[in-house]
């Protein structure tokens, strides 16, 4: 294990796994280990099924009426794919698709006044839907057509909005749109987290609508993909890129030491024996002196024998319960998938709740979600610090990736990516560059 490396990666998150397959397509010597012996980190899937009551330290084994152990690939950090996101391009540029299968979730729901609702994103369905009145759905609609039609490059397009000042607060005021529709509009199609982008200029939130409606115009269900066997597979797909192009994989490597000289990283220290690098990339639990609490999230894994209710029976869906629906600062997130996506025995389905913890009781901070999953044949809860790097790592030469929040889906995590990619190489992640690195070595082949 004695040489030099361009990059060392600790630990198999998908962030994690993702720079390390774009570092050694970039032509870099990449050495990849984790002290696990499996891929995932804390983002893993956990099978057989028996493994996941042990990792929660539940008495006994599965009932029998769970099915076989091994039926079972429970993700331990629920996400779906924007179909039109940056980690989907990651996935076709790189041709990691080769390696994964994927379905579309059949539907995208919001939480209004107790009950769910499909949530409208094409005019049709804003015509359609029962969460407005009429004359709401009238407004709502001219509303999706300005989005859809808005061109930053284009001031024809703007009907007098500027979006690098207007705010999306004076934008939903301009179309006459009530707090329910704000709501949704928000938190169901724009994905933020929390309402301070209200008040920023709103081009992003246009941006992220338009990510919306283009992605569930790929597949017209809902915008949102899932892999089949569980989001484990995911890391190894690029764990699969790297080795191509000459990445080392070490799983079950203790790491004893990350070695400094001069406060800058040069190798790290494994079973006594040193390998040497320039740069390192790591999760927060690998240099827990280096990062620092950013809040924490709950996450409860719930097991069912039945679909959702007010769902049209869905196999798959996502649930969104915005902020301002149960008093609080930050929504509240439901992932459903089944038996559908190979990650469960015949006829069970596994929603998992989340949200970022805001009080000393984060069971009732959730409840909302787990009022609508009921019965629960049997659930497991987590509350994780959620950790983020102390510096940028221009000194140390150590770029370490943030914990997982709490949104359904991997726009954030990718976001993380080109941060740090950025802060390792000085230049932008540019997408194209990447495909003609992939045409060198695969040909063009196209995408699979």
């Amino acid at each position: 294990m004695n040489e030099e490396y361009d990059v060392i990666v600790l630990g198999t998150g998908l962030t994690e796994c993702i720079l390390s397959g774009i570092m050694s397509v970039k032509g870099k010597k990449v050495l990849h280990m984790d002290r696990n012996s499996y891929y995932g980190a804390e983002s893993a899937s956990i099978t057989p099924l028996e493994d996941l009551y042990k990792r929660f330290s539940l008495p006994g084994s599965p009932p029998e009426s769970m099915g076989r152990g091994r039926d079972w690939n429970v993700d331990l950090i629920p996400k779906f794919l924007m179909a039109n996101g940056q980690l989907v391009r990651m996935l076709l540029i790189t041709q990691v698709t080769r390696y994964l299968d994927f379905k579309v979730i059949e539907g995208s729901f919001v939480y209004k006044k107790g009950s769910i609702y499909k949530v409208p994103s094409t005019e049709a369905e804003a015509l359609a839907s029962n969460l407005m009145g009429l004359f709401e759905k009238r407004r709502f609609r001219k509303f999706l057509v300005f989005i859809a039609n808005f061109d930053e490059n284009d001031p024809t397009t703007m009907e007098g909005v500027d979006p690098k000042v207007t705010t999306m607060r004076d934008v939903y005021k301009k179309f006459d749109l009530g707090q329910d529709v704000i709501d949704f509009t928000g938190h169901a199609l724009a994905l933020y987290r929390t309402d301070e982008y209200l008040d920023q200029p709103c081009l992003d939130t246009i941006n992220r609508i338009k990510l919306y409606s283009e992605s569930l115009a790929r597949y017209g269900k809902s915008p949102y993909l899932y892999p089949l066997y569980g989001l484990g597979e995911l890391p190894q797909g690029f764990a699969r890129l790297s080795a191509i192009y000459g990445g080392t994989y070490m799983l079950n490597k203790p790491v004893e030491e990350i070695v400094m000289e001069n406060g800058k990283v040069v190798g790290v220290k494994s079973e006594g024996e040193i390998a040497r690098c320039k740069q390192l990339i790591c999760d927060p639990s690998y240099v827990t002196d280096r990062v620092t609490k950013t809040g924490q999230v709950i996450r409860v894994i719930c097991i069912m024998n039945h679909p959702i209710k007010n769902t049209s029976d869905a196999n798959s869906c996502q649930i969104i319960i915005p902020q301002n629906q149960v008093n609080r600062k930050h929504d509240i997130y439901v992932c459903m998938i089944s038996y559908a996506h190979n990650v469960a025995a015949q006829g069970k389905y596994i929603a998992i709740a989340s949200t970022t913890v805001e009080t000393g009781d984060p069971e009732k901070e959730i409840k909302p979600a787990l009022d609508l999953l009921e019965p629960v044949e049997q659930k497991f809860v987590s509350i994780s610090d959620q950790y983020g790097p102390v510096d940028l790592g221009a000194e140390s030469q150590i770029f370490i990736s943030r914990s997982y929040d709490a949104t359904t889906h991997f726009e954030t995590t990718c976001d993380d990516i080109k941060d740090i990619y950025k802060r390792m190489t000085g230049a932008d992640f540019d997408f194209a560059e990447m495909e003609r690195k992939k045409n060198d070595i695969f040909g063009d082949a196209g995408d699979q």
